[in-house]
C-alpha cells in the first residue's frame, strides 16, 4: 500500500522543490557555463528499479575529459577533473537537484537505494541479495546517511536491503531529515581513490 502513497507523495514533494528551487537552479547553471567549457547538466546511465537502466540527471561538476563510467571516489587523480566550482557543488549535493525530475519521471523516488553505474556489477549483485534491486533508487537513502563513499560494497548492500525491510513513511521522513543534516556537514564525501583499485 506505502509504495503508491510513497509514489504520490514522490511527485509532489519533486514539483514543489523544483518550483521552490528553479532560483537556485538556475543560478548554478549559469556558474556551471561560466566557469567551465561544456554543458550545463551530466547525464550517465544508472540502474533502476528492477535493474533496469535510466540516464540520470547532474549539473555537471567534471570537465569533458573525464572518464565517464567511473565512480569519482574509485579514480586515482580525481582532482585533476573536477570543475573549479565542482567541488563545492558535489560536497553539498547541489549537483544532484536536477534529480527532482528524474523522480517526476518516475525513474526515482526521494528515498531509496542510491542508483549504481550501470557497470557497478559487484554492487548491483550484491543488492540482489537483499532485495534493493526491486524499489526505485532515490536521491538520499540509509546507507548514504551512514557512510556514503566511505562504505565498502557490502556494507552498502547490506544497508540498502535494510531500507527495503524498514520502507515506510516515517522511516523516509527520518532518512530525508538526517540527510539535511549529513549534507550541511558534507559528511562521507570522498573525491578520488583512497587504494589502487583492482582491476575486474
Amino acid at each position: 500500500m506505502y509504495t503508491y502513497v510513497k509514489r504520490t507523495l514522490d511527485c509532489l514533494l519533486a514539483a514543489l522543490a523544483l518550483a521552490a528551487l528553479s532560483p537556485l537552479m538556475l543560478i548554478i547553471a549559469l556558474i556551471v557555463k561560466a566557469t567551465s567549457p561544456g554543458p550545463v547538466f551530466f547525464g550517465q546511465y544508472r540502474v533502476g528499479r528492477n535493474k533496469a537502466h535510466f540516464r540520470i540527471l547532474k549539473f555537471r561538476t567534471m570537465r569533458t575529459c573525464a572518464p565517464k563510467n567511473r565512480p569519482t571516489h574509485l579514480m586515482q587523480n580525481a582532482d585533476a577533473f573536477i570543475t573549479p566550482t565542482g567541488r563545492f557543488l558535489r560536497k553539498y549535493s547541489l549537483d544532484e537537484l536536477p534529480q527532482l525530475i528524474n523522480i517526476l519521471r518516475g525513474d526515482m523516488s526521494i528515498v531509496g537505494p542510491r542508483p549504481a553505474l550501470w557497470n557497478q556489477y559487484d554492487l548491483i549483485a550484491e543488492r540482489d541479495k537483499y532485495g534493493a534491486n526491486g524499489v526505485r533508487p532515490g536521491l538520499t537513502g540509509w546507507a548514504q546517511i551512514n557512510g556514503r563513499d566511505e562504505l565498502p560494497i557490502e556494507v552498502k548492500a547490506r544497508l540498502d536491503g535494510e531500507y527495503v525491510r524498514r520502507m515506510g513513511f516515517l522511516f523516509d521522513l527520518r532518512c530525508v531529515l538526517r540527510t539535511v543534516f549529513s549534507v550541511a556537514r558534507a559528511e562521507g564525501v570522498v573525491e578520488g581513490a583512497q587504494e589502487t583499485p583492482k582491476d575486474d
